[in-house]
């Protein structure tokens, strides 16, 4: 991991948080730089609180607040943790270090609503090497801006096609120049969705499968780099594998890219360990991208539109899973 990190700037980092895991291999790990930082979603959290005792003491003393105030509490705690564990990396490169805490998806068509809440929730971690995740929306490339104006560190999540891509990068990038403090940002590229999506059609019509989820984010991937912000990166996302038609580490393995970071479930980062595929990837070219997508075109598929898909679906899976995290939290379950 140091070599890439060295060498071409690239990152691993952890997507998932529990508090055990954050007391025990989370620092483990950190400790060894087997990971450079770590983010977390509403899923993520929902599947936490849902499942692990070690919220049970916490949520039992906070049972008087609503069910929001409550979840705020939770994840706050763990969101310092795991700061407080990374600070360390942080230190070292202020690029790397980082945990990112997602605003609730369900205002994710209400700048001023995502904007003061990710500003609220950073000041009230009050640590530098957090990241506010925002929504890919309309509504969100104007909070992005104006978070990146207060010199706070922006994840851009749910992106899926390099026109939202863009926008976040650019949002971002005018709201660092117009802030006297600097700050990093992530634009999260969400990578399998497109194969779970579209591989049974493509295997119909007698075409690679697999492959438009890499093809995608390179595009994307492409575009970011073109800003020529060396504080602004890539980051994949959705870089698990359901099934077993695909190495674990497919995901991680075709996307090491230059000035990029991957953040993938845990055992997702063990198989990449563990099969010693650990060399920068060949990178498609933006001719490649672009040819691959022509031929999509011609049997009907429609990029633009499979992206528009995605995010919809997307957006309304976090809002479900917010929604189940508050319900757990309701008083006396």
């Amino acid at each position: 991991m140091k070599e890439l990190k060295q060498s071409i700037n690239y990152s691993i980092w952890c997507d998932f948080i529990e508090r055990d895991f954050l007391e025990n291999e989370f620092q483990t790990m950190v400790e060894q730089y087997r990971i450079n930082g770590a983010t977390s979603n509403p899923a993520i959290f929902q599947n936490s609180i849902a499942t692990s005792d070690a919220y049970q003491q916490q949520i039992a003393m906070l049972q008087a607040n609503d069910t929001k105030k409550i979840y705020e509490e939770l994840a706050i705690t763990d969101i310092k943790r795991a700061a407080t564990i990374l600070k360390p990396l942080y230190s070292q490169d202020d690029r790397d270090g980082f945990i990112s805490l997602e605003v609730d998806p369900a205002l994710c068509d209400d700048s001023f609503a995502t904007f003061e809440e990710g500003s609220r929730l950073y000041n009230q971690i009050g640590l530098d090497n957090v990241m506010i995740k925002v929504p890919a929306t309309n509504a969100g490339y104007k909070a992005m801006e104006h978070l990146s104006e207060l010199g706070i560190s922006v994840n851009a999540t749910l992106v899926f096609s390099s026109t939202q891509a863009i926008k976040s990068a650019e949002a971002i990038e005018r709201g660092m120049a117009k802030s006297s403090q600097e700050s990093q940002a992530v634009i999260s590229v969400f990578v399998s969705r497109f194969d779970r999506l579209l591989d049974t059609e493509l295997q119909a019509l007698a075409l690679p499968t697999s492959k438009t989820g890499i093809i995608n984010a390179t595009k994307c991937y492409h575009n970011i780099q073109k800003l020529g912000n060396n504080n602004i990166r890539t980051l994949f996302a959705s870089t698990g594998v359901k099934g077993d038609e695909l190495d674990p580490s497919y995901y991680i393995d075709n996307l090491i890219l230059p000035n990029s970071v991957n953040t993938a479930p845990l055992n997702t980062i063990k198989a990449w360990e563990e099969n010693g595929n650990h060399l920068a990837s060949n990178i498609i070219s933006e001719e490649q991208c672009d040819q691959y997508f022509d031929t999509l075109k011609q049997h009907n598929i429609d990029i633009d539109l499979v992206s528009k898909t995605l995010l919809n679906n997307g957006l309304e899976s976090f809002k479900v899973s917010f929604q189940e995290l508050l319900d757990t939290l309701k008083k006396g379950e």
